[in-house]
C-alpha cells in the first residue's frame, strides 16, 4: 500500500469538530493483519475494565490525536493519495434512538395530545424550512441577476465603443479582470472561513443522510457562504450553476430551524427541543434537500424523488407528506416573491430558479421512429458523462495533491475564471456566425462584427448566464445557430466546466451538464433536419431538450427523479417517456465505465459511505471477521476514575462502549447488560452523576434528557471536564442511562446479514456476542464500508488516520 500521509478533507483542514472529539471508531484490517497492530500512545491497566481481542488498525498518520490546543501541524509539500483507502476521522451519527430508562420516562409521561403537538410542530418546521428556502433563493436569484447584468452591460459597452475604433484587447482585459476579481471574493470566503462549502454540497448531504457527520455542514456560517459564494461564483462568469448548492442550503436551514437554537449565535429560543437528536434532525434535513430541489427547478415532486433516491436513507409515509408540504411551500414562495419582484404579482409564472420554458406538445410532439434515436443520444450521453466524470477525477487527485494550500485554490480559481472570459472572447471574436436581431430574446446581444441589425450568434451562449443560454437553446427557432458554432461551444464548454468542478468555489454542476448536452443535442437535431431533408419531426430545441437530458443523467446518474424534475420543469407530461429512456441507457452507459460524480468524489474523501445492499460476493465473510477489536467494556457500576481514563486514553477511540455485568467472581461470564455513549458518559461526568464508594445505597443526581439535548450536538470533549482526585474514587451507576437493549449479532453472522441489519436500522454500533452472550467484538460503520466489490472481485480497503 501507498505512503499515505494526512489528505485534505471536504473542511479543508485538520479541524474536527465532531461531539466528542475522537478520530473514530478503531477498526482492524481483515484477521488482525496490518501495521500499527500494536496501537500506540499510553496503554491502560486491564485490571480496571475489560479488554477483548487484540487492537489492530492501520495508523498511517500517528500525530493525528493531538490536541486541538497544539500547534497545528505545517502542510506537507505534496498530499500523497491512494484510492484503496478509506478515512477513520469521518464520526457517525446517532440515528438509532437510546431506549433508556429516561427515554421510557419521558415517553411515558406525554399524553395523546402532547403527541398531537408534537406531530403540529413537525408541520409548522416544515413550512418554516419551504418559506426561508424559498426566500433564499429569490435573494440569491435576484442579486445574480442584478450584478450579472451589470458586469455584461459595462462589458457589452466597452467592446461596443472599441470595435469602431480598435483596442479589443483592453475589452478582453476587463472581462477577464472583471470575472477574476469577483471569483477571487467568492474563493477567498469558501477557502479561509469555510471550505465545506466548496462544491455543490449535495456530495456532503448525501454522507450526512446516509449517517456519517461531516464536520460543520449544516452550520449557519456554512449557509451564509454558500449563498455568498455561490452568487460570486455565477456572477464571475464560471461554467457553474446556482441550482445545485440550493440543496446544500435547504438542508442547513431545515437542520437550524429544527433545532430552535443557533450555537453559532449562541442563542437559544427553547423551542422545539423535542427534536434534538440525530434522528429528527435527519428527517427534516431529508425535508431541506427537497425544498432546495424545489426551489431551484419549480419541481415539487422531483424534490420528494430526489430526497429519496440520492439523499434519505431512512424513510416512511408520513416523512414523504411532510417533505412534499416543504417541497410545495418552498417552490409557492419562491414563486410569489419573484412575481411581485417581475411585477406581475398575481401571475405565478416563476416557479423555480431555472424555468426551461414550455414546450409545446403540437409543435414538438415525438414519433415512435424516433424512440431509438433517443436512446442512441442516450448511449452519447453515458459516454461523454463517462469522460466528464473521469477527467474530473484525475483532476482532483491532482488537486489532492498539489494544490491543497488556500491561497494556492483561490489562484486556481481565479485563473480558471480567466481563461473562461478568455476563451469565450475569443470564440467570440472568430466567430462570423451572425443572426438578424428581429424578434430575437437575447438579452446582451453583441454585434461586434456583424452587419447593422444582426447580432453574434456565439455571444448568446457564452456573453450570458447559463441558465438563460439553456432557455435560448431550447426554444431559440430553428436556423438561430451555425453548427460550427454549436460544435465549438460544446467541446470548450465541456473542458471549462470539467476544469471548473471541484475548484473552492460554491458551485454546482446541473445547469453546465444541461448547457453542454443542449448544446450538442441542438447540434445533433440540426444535423437530423439536415439529413432528412428538412422533416418536421426533427426540430432541434427538442433535440436540446434529450440532449440535456442524457448529459446530466451521463454525469450524476440520477434516473427517477431527474426524470420528474425535467418533466415538471418543462412543463409537459409528454416527454416523460422519452426523457425517461434517455436517462436510463445514460446510467447504463456511464455505469459500466465509472461512477456518478457525486460517487465518485464521495470515494475521493474516503468517507466510510453504505451503499443500499452489501457487495454481493460477500456471503463468505463472517462477523467475527469483520467485527472491531478490542472493544472496551464498563461495568454497571464503575469507578469514575476507570470512565475518566478510558475516555482519555488518545489509543482508546471508541464512541460506544458495551456495559456488563458488575461481577466481583472473576470466573463467572461477564453478559453484556447495554451500550452506553461516549457523550452520554461526558453528560454524567460533567453533571458528576455518582456517590462515594462507601454510600453506594444513596440515590444519584437526577437527570433528565432535557440535560442531553442541551449538550447536544456539540458535547464538550473530555479534556474540559475536571474531575478531582476525590471524585475519581467515588462510583457512578450506568443503569439508568445505559441502552438497555443494544442491537446484536452472534460471531457466525454473515457479512450481508449483518449490513442489512445495520444499515436499515441506521446504526452506529453494532455488538457481537458469542453463545454465552459475552462480548467479543463490535461492528461499526468503517468495518462494512472497508469491503466493496472492486474490477477483481471484493477487495478490503486499508485504513488510516487521515
Amino acid at each position: 500500500m501507498a505512503n499515505v500521509a494526512k489528505k485534505v478533507s471536504w473542511s479543508g483542514r485538520d479541524r474536527d469538530d465532531d461531539e466528542d472529539g475522537r478520530a473514530g471508531e478503531t477498526t482492524p484490517l481483515l484477521n488482525g493483519t496490518g501495521p500499527g497492530a500494536a496501537g500506540s500512545g499510553r496503554q491502560l491497566t486491564p485490571s480496571p475494565f475489560l479488554r477483548i481481542g487484540q487492537l489492530s488498525n492501520v495508523d498511517l498518520n500517528e500525530d493525528v490525536h493531538e490536541l486541538e490546543t497544539e500547534v497545528p501541524r505545517q502542510r506537507p509539500n505534496e498530499i500523497p493519495h491512494n484510492e484503496k483507502l478509506l478515512s477513520l476521522k469521518y464520526e457517525s451519527l446517532d440515528y438509532d434512538n437510546s431506549e433508556n430508562q429516561l427515554f421510557l420516562e419521558e415517553e411515558r409521561r406525554i399524553n395523546h395530545a402532547a403527541f398531537r403537538t408534537v406531530e403540529i410542530k413537525r408541520w409548522v418546521i416544515c413550512a418554516m424550512i419551504g418559506i426561508l428556502t424559498g426566500l433564499v433563493a429569490c435573494f440569491i436569484d435576484i442579486v445574480v441577476e442584478n450584478l450579472a447584468g451589470l458586469k455584461y452591460r459595462v462589458v457589452k459597452d466597452n467592446i461596443d465603443k472599441f470595435t469602431a475604433k480598435g483596442g479589443l484587447s483592453f475589452s478582453l482585459l476587463l472581462w477577464a479582470t472583471l470575472n477574476a476579481s469577483v471569483v477571487m471574493v467568492g474563493s477567498l470566503i469558501v477557502a479561509f472561513i469555510e471550505p465545506v462549502a466548496a462544491g455543490s454540497g449535495i456530495p456532503q448531504i448525501k454522507c450526512y443522510l446516509n449517517g456519517v457527520k461531516i464536520p460543520h455542514v449544516v452550520r449557519l456560517k456554512t449557509l451564509v457562504i454558500k449563498v455568498c459564494g455561490v452568487i460570486l461564483s455565477v456572477v464571475g462568469g464560471l461554467a457553474v450553476g446556482k441550482e445545485g448548492p440550493m440543496i446544500h442550503s435547504g438542508s442547513v436551514i431545515a437542520a437550524g430551524i429544527s433545532q430552535g437554537r443557533s450555537t453559532s449565535l449562541k442563542r437559544d429560543f427553547k423551542i422545539f427541543e423535542y427534536f434534538r437528536r440525530d434522528t429528527e434532525k435527519r428527517d427534516f434535513v431529508s425535508a431541506g434537500a427537497a425544498a432546495g430541489v424545489s426551489a431551484a427547478f419549480g419541481a415539487p415532486v422531483g424534490g420528494v424523488l430526489f430526497s429519496l433516491e440520492e439523499g434519505a436513507s431512512f424513510w416512511n409515509q408520513f416523512l414523504t407528506w411532510r417533505i412534499f408540504f416543504a417541497s410545495m411551500i418552498s417552490t409557492f414562495t419562491l414563486n410569489s416573491v419573484l412575481s411581485v419582484y417581475h411585477g406581475n404579482a398575481w401571475d405565478l409564472s416563476s416557479p423555480g430558479l431555472i424555468n426551461f420554458g414550455r414546450f409545446d406538445s403540437e409543435k414538438m410532439g415525438y414519433t415512435i421512429q424516433e424512440i431509438p434515436i433517443f436512446i442512441f443520444m442516450g448511449v452519447v450521453g453515458g459516454i461523454l458523462g463517462a469522460l466528464f466524470n473521469a477527467l474530473n477525477y484525475w483532476l482532483t487527485m491532482f488537486r489532492i495533491r498539489y494544490i491543497h494550500r488556500p491561497c494556492l485554490q483561490v489562484v486556481e480559481a481565479m485563473l480558471v475564471a480567466a481563461v473562461t472570459a478568455t476563451v469565450g472572447f475569443v470564440m467570440i471574436y472568430c466567430s462570423r456566425d451572425c443572426q438578424p436581431i428581429q424578434g430575437s430574446s437575447v438579452a446582451y446581444p453583441l454585434q461586434l462584427f456583424c452587419a447593422d441589425g444582426e447580432y453574434n450568434s456565439m455571444a448568446t451562449a457564452f456573453f450570458n448566464t447559463p441558465e438563460k443560454s439553456v432557455v435560448n437553446l431550447f426554444h431559440d427557432p430553428p436556423g438561430s445557430y451555425n453548427p460550427m458554432t454549436l460544435g465549438m461551444f460544446t467541446l470548450m464548454y465541456f473542458f471549462l466546466a470539467c476544469w471548473t468542478y471541484g475548484l473552492t468555489v460554491s458551485a454546482g454542476v446541473f445547469i453546465p451538464s444541461l448547457l453542454i448536452g443542449a448544446a450538442w443535442g441542438r447540434l445533433f437535431g440540426i444535423s437530423l433536419a439536415y439529413l432528412t431533408k428538412g422533416s418536421i419531426w426533427a426540430d432541434p430545441g427538442k433535440y436540446a431538450l434529450m440532449g440535456a437530458a442524457a448529459q446530466l443523467g451521463g454525469i450524476v446518474r440520477m434516473t427517477l427523479s431527474l426524470t420528474v424534475i425535467m418533466m415538471e420543469a418543462t412543463g409537459n407530461v409528454t416527454y416523460g417517456f422519452p426523457i425517461m429512456l434517455v436517462l436510463m441507457t445514460a446510467k447504463i452507459v456511464g455505469d459500466y465505465f465509472v461512477e456518478g460524480l457525486y460517487d465518485m468524489h464521495i470515494q475521493l474523501q474516503s468517507v466510510p459511505f453504505l451503499h443500499w445492499e452489501a457487495p454481493v460476493t460477500s456471503h463468505s465473510l463472517t462477523a467475527r471477521e469483520v467485527m472491531s477489536t478490542p472493544v472496551t467494556c464498563l461495568r454497571r457500576i464503575e469507578r469514575v476514575g476507570t470512565v475518566v481514563d478510558i475516555l482519555s486514553d488518545t489509543s482508546s477511540n471508541h464512541n460506544g462502549f458495551p456495559v456488563v455485568e458488575s461481577n466481583p467472581d472473576a470466573t463467572q461470564v461477564a453478559g453484556l447488560r447495554g451500550l452506553i455513549l461516549r457523550s452520554q458518559l461526558i453528560v454524567l461526568l460533567k453533571h458528576k452523576v455518582f456517590v462515594e464508594r462507601t454510600n453506594l445505597n444513596l440515590v444519584q443526581r437526577r437527570l433528565k434528557l432535557k440535560d442531553f439535548r442541551d449538550a447536544y450536538p456539540r458535547f464538550p470533549p473530555i479534556q474540559s471536564i475536571h474531575v478531582s482526585q476525590d471524585e475519581r474514587e467515588c462510583m457512578i451507576d450506568l443503569s439508568e442511562f445505559m441502552n438497555p437493549s443494544p442491537y446484536t449479532v452472534p460471531q457466525e453472522a454473515s457479512l450481508p446479514r449483518v449490513f442489512k441489519l445495520f444499515r436499515a436500522l441506521g446504526l452506529r454500533h453494532l455488538v457481537v456476542v458469542d453463545n454465552r452472550n459475552e462480548v467479543v467484538g463490535m461492528v461499526t460503520r468503517k468495518d462494512l464500508a472497508r469491503y466493496r466489490l472492486g474490477k477483481e472481485g471484493l477487495e478490503e480497503l486499508s485504513l488510516a488516520q487521515t
